[in-house]
């Protein structure tokens, strides 16, 4: 094979490898971890944090603030992706350390391929048939748009993906959120529950150190 042509299979390649890390399909290697490292963000930001609320399926209110000292990670779920089965893994991480400090909060979202067309019941329903959630599944939002829940407007803002796009790019992109309320990264679609378990236990309380 001549050089010129794998010259073009490489550009080819690469090119296709920014394409899936700009609609989120693979996770953004320029992302930056903090782990370990003082947090910059400064304390007016992590007071808008604790300043926001969502609206759970009963109708009532879950303010933010009283997540105060938890790590929290927030999910954009659907019933109808490919990524659904995603839902297991998040249980297991509130099994394992919902008790010790870690809050997921999941957002039902129709925003991408109308995979969430189901009411807040019909959502909740079939996530605890399926997968026995325990953890919050918020109301239905809307993640993108002049619509956006304010709390992804603030999410997307902190911690935006490759290239400064703040939009989010598919089903189960994850955010989180340290106990002080500093955005520590976002996630994408394909990064799967288990392996962000390490990543919590250094924010938790008590720096666990045993493995999912």
């Amino acid at each position: 094979m001549s050089l010129s042509r794998l010259r073009s299979i490489a550009s080819g390649a690469a090119a296709l490898y920014i394409i899936l890390v700009l609609l989120g399909i693979l996770p953004n290697p320029l992302s930056v971890h903090l782990f370990g490292k003082t947090n910059t963000m400064n304390t007016s930001s992590s007071q808008q944090w604790f300043g926001l609320s969502a609206k759970q399926m009963d109708g009532s209110t879950l303010p933010i603030e009283s997540l105060r000292g938890r790590v929290v990670l927030v999910v954009n779920v659907a019933s109808r992706c490919g990524f659904t089965p995603q839902y297991k893994q998040l249980q297991e991480l509130h099994d394992r350390y919902g008790d010790k400090g870690l809050t997921i909060l999941a957002f039902p979202c129709n925003q991408f391929g109308g995979q969430e067309p189901g009411s807040d019941s019909e959502v909740l329903q079939f996530c605890s048939t399926n997968y026995g959630v325990t953890f919050p599944v918020m109301s239905k939002v809307q993640v993108n748009g002049a619509e956006a829940d304010p709390i992804y407007e603030y999410l997307k803002k902190q911690s935006p993906g490759v290239l400064g796009s703040e939009s989010i790019k598919w089903n189960f992109t994850k955010f989180l959120v340290d106990p002080q309320g500093n955005v520590i990264t976002r996630y994408a679609s394909t990064t799967s529950p288990s392996d962000i378990a390490k990543d919590i236990e250094k924010l938790l309380p008590n720096q666990l150190t045993e493995k999912l």
